[in-house]
């Protein structure tokens, strides 16, 4: 299944051996100047697409709330228990012709989105780049025989939009073997909940070789491989690290430092290293005050992260903004997913909400991006709570309606910032604003067309006439200017 790589291409690889004394907090420490561009960005694209979009959650009739494990159309090779060779025929019908890399980076841009990061290597072990580590890649093993990475790179540049990669580094259905479960135990260190309950791993047809033959012969060389071929990543993006040991996880990180030092790794490399934290897929942490790192949240526009064919329960626009408002209070970054199909279309629903929220940001923005978190993070009557991908599909009766009294709160400068998602037709009272908790007000404005509002800071908080004209049925946000340094 291999390649022969050229020696020029190893040496490549082999060359990238500076900083080997550097500890993790040392590396860690030297990304100063990237973690506050990844907190100035706060809104991004993520993208799963790879052979898992032709079944599209279906496998031999049966959908993936029927099979094992996670109901996300991704894994539906663990969830139907598909062997190696059966599930790499899926290949050869892989040619997605409608694929627009261009039209997908002016759709982030659009959206209002400020990097990209796509999956290069899923948990299936199939790459979509032009990998010469292994053949199993979208140029090698399909019909369509184009790099959709590099597409994707390339549009990303054109549009100025930051580049990111994922790569499943732990698990692989192909050539992993068990994701290193045996090796874990074997050595004696303790495992986490996740990892005792063999979550992900390939018991019903593993490869024949070792873990540790399928880290040093396809994950280091394919993380070294994308690195290269791809200079100018601002993040990478590791995925469930449950089995990898800590010198496995430094090595991970260590590698993409000797490369790229100034590119941002995700905490998901394991044993709590990495640049910035993930609090769960499609959760918005309840203590965000207990993270220590800049910290970013995934998000699904359906319930699917890769292409599910039968899932139509889109987030709506008012949901979305929910999502990245709450999200950007906390500190937060959010990178919200689109699953292309087979084919390469996006779904329609979710390019026009994308579209409808980037049209929200265009108006509302400031109140967004380089802005950091404030004392008080919403005031108001509605309080939901994220807690993960299937939350609000086993919430049934929840509902993401919003009050005019409730709001969000950012600052930036000695400004604040505050959104909310309802226009009020009377006067509102912002109570967190009073003197005694925010300081002395000087000017206030909606940031629709900066209109300067009338208002008037009491005992009780802020009172403020909103502009009729300027009505949003998606909400809006307001600039507070005060006086004296904000509190």
């Amino acid at each position: 299944m291999k390649k022969i790589i050229s020696l020029a291409f190893l040496s490549v690889l082999l060359s990238c051996s500076s900083n080997k004394s550097q500890t993790y907090e040392q590396m860690n420490a030297s990304k100063t100047k990237s973690e506050e561009a990844f907190n100035d960005a706060k809104f991004g694209m993520f993208i799963h697409w790879g052979l898992y979009a032709i079944p599209g959650g279906i496998w031999k009739g049966k959908k993936m709330e029927e099979l094992k494990g996670p109901k996300v159309a991704e894994w539906i090779q663990f969830a139907a228990q598909i062997p190696r060779a059966e599930y790499a025929e899926l290949a050869k019908q892989f040619n997605p012709t409608q694929f627009d890399a261009e039209a997908i980076a002016k759709l982030a841009k659009d959206a209002g989105m400020k990097y990209l990061v796509v999956t290069s290597k899923h948990h299936d072990g199939f790459a979509m780049y032009d990998s010469k580590v292994s053949q199993f890649d979208i140029v090698d093993a399909t019909p369509y025989k184009k790099d959709v990475v590099q597409q994707l790179y390339n549009a990303c540049e054109e549009q100025k939009i930051d580049f990111g990669l994922y790569y499943s580094h732990n698990i692989d259905w192909a050539d992993g073997n068990d994701s290193g479960y045996a090796e874990l135990v074997a050595s004696g260190l303790e495992m986490n909940e996740k990892a005792k309950r063999k979550a992900g791993v390939n018991t019903w047809d593993p490869s024949p070789n070792t873990f540790t033959e399928y880290l040093n012969d396809k994950a280091y060389p394919q993380v070294k491989e994308i690195l290269t071929k791809f200079p100018h990543l601002t993040t990478l993006w590791y995925d469930f690290g449950n089995y990898v040991t800590p010198d496995e996880s430094l090595k991970f990180y260590k590698i993409a430092y000797d490369i790229q030092p100034k590119m941002l790794v995700n905490s998901r490399v394991g044993n709590e290293l990495g640049d910035f934290d993930i609090p769960g897929d499609n959760v918005i942490p309840q203590d965000h005050l207990s993270i220590t790192k800049p910290w970013q949240t995934v998000g699904t526009t359906n319930n699917s992260w890769g292409y599910n064919s039968y899932d139509d329960n889109w987030k709506s626009v008012k949901e979305l903004l929910f999502w990245l408002t709450e999200i950007v209070s906390k500190g937060g970054n959010y990178m919200l997913n689109i699953g292309p199909d087979a084919t390469g279309h996006v779904p329609t629903q979710s390019v026009n909400n994308l579209l409808e929220v980037g049209n929200w940001l265009k108006i509302n923005g400031d109140a967004i991006y380089d802005t950091r978190k404030w004392k008080v993070t919403h005031e108001g009557p509605t309080n939901l709570e994220m807690n993960g991908t299937h939350d609000r599909v086993n919430k049934k009766d929840i509902k993401f309606e919003f009050t005019p009294e409730d709001f969000w709160f950012t600052k930036k400068d000695n400004n604040l910032f505050v959104i909310a998602l309802e226009y009020a037709k009377e006067p509102i009272l912002i109570k967190s604003l009073t003197k005694e908790n925010a300081g002395k007000i000087k000017r206030v404005s909606q940031l629709e067309n900066q209109t300067q509002l009338k208002w008037k800071q009491t005992e009780n908080g802020l009172e403020v006439t909103l502009d009729q004209n300027n009505y949003n049925s998606n909400g809006y946000a307001l600039k507070i200017e005060f006086a004296e340094k904000l509190k």
